[in-house]
């Protein structure tokens, strides 16, 4: 990675929920590499704690969905570190449980919302006061192309609650954008994670079916999400906020996708 500006977020700080794998560790690499102290938050300790160490950061045993337990990750970061830069609110599920509308249980519905909305809320709730104290700071929300897009093959919890994570994540970076603090959505396509490859693995001709409508014919590369991450946690990103920042290979844009 001779490439990354070594500079660019040097001196800064930033947290990074479900950080022990897929997107989030690939951007705890990332952000560590171009100059931030990082913060792991993340349910599994020995792959938690890994991340941290691999960056010579910080872990921080994290259940996303309690309040106590957010609050408390936000708190070691500042007071380790002295500041909360950056916040990348990445942790979240997909079950096989959660399907179709008329299969998916009560229960799993209400998991998914828990893991991948709510967690979102109680992050950017708990980061944004050290963030006023400093007048600056960068919030990226972990929705997905599925937030502007509709599916046959469906995870209707999952499609929802990234679309509650689009929408919480314009207002909030509206609401709070004269106090320096800016809040972007990162959208990505399907990327080639364990969770990804959980999902597929099982399921040939789903993974096909899904694959077809990438225009380049691809899943995204966690590394490559992690870039925009990066840039969405620097200051060449100033002005931007409030915004659904997709990162999927094309697959929001495609009518028809080339052979």
């Amino acid at each position: 990675m001779s490439d990354v500006k070594a500079s660019r977020l040097e001196g800064r700080v930033a947290v990074v929920t479900g950080g022990a794998s897929g997107i989030g560790l690939a951007s705890v690499r990332r952000l560590a590499a171009e100059g931030a102290k990082v913060v792991v938050g993340d349910l599994d300790p020995a792959a938690g704690k890994a991340a941290a160490d691999e960056v010579g950061g910080l872990f921080v045993p994290t259940d996303v969905t309690s309040d106590a337990e957010v609050e408390n990750l936000f708190k070691q970061a500042y007071d380790t570190f002295g500041s909360v830069d950056i916040a990348f609110n990445n942790a979240g599920i997909s079950p096989p449980e959660d399907a179709s509308i008329l299969d998916t249980g009560l229960d799993a519905w209400r998991k998914v919302q828990e893991v991948n909305l709510t967690s979102v809320y109680l992050c950017c709730k708990h980061v944004i006061p050290y963030m006023q104290r400093q007048n600056k700071g960068s919030i990226i929300n972990t929705a997905s192309f599925v937030a502007v897009m509709g599916a046959a093959t469906s995870q209707i919890s999952y499609s929802a609650s990234k679309g509650g994570v689009l929408a919480m994540s314009r207002e909030l970076g509206v609401e709070f954008a004269r106090q320096g603090i800016r809040v972007n959505a990162l959208c990505p396509g399907p990327v080639n994670t364990p969770l990804l490859k959980e999902l597929f693995a099982k399921d040939e001709e789903r993974a096909n079916r899904r694959l077809v409508h990438v225009p380049m014919g691809r899943f995204g590369e966690p590394e490559e999400i992690a870039a925009a991450v990066a840039f969405l946690a620097s200051d060449d990103s100033s002005f931007i906020t409030a915004n659904t920042f997709l990162v999927d290979g094309g697959i929001s844009g495609a009518y028809v996708t080339p052979l």
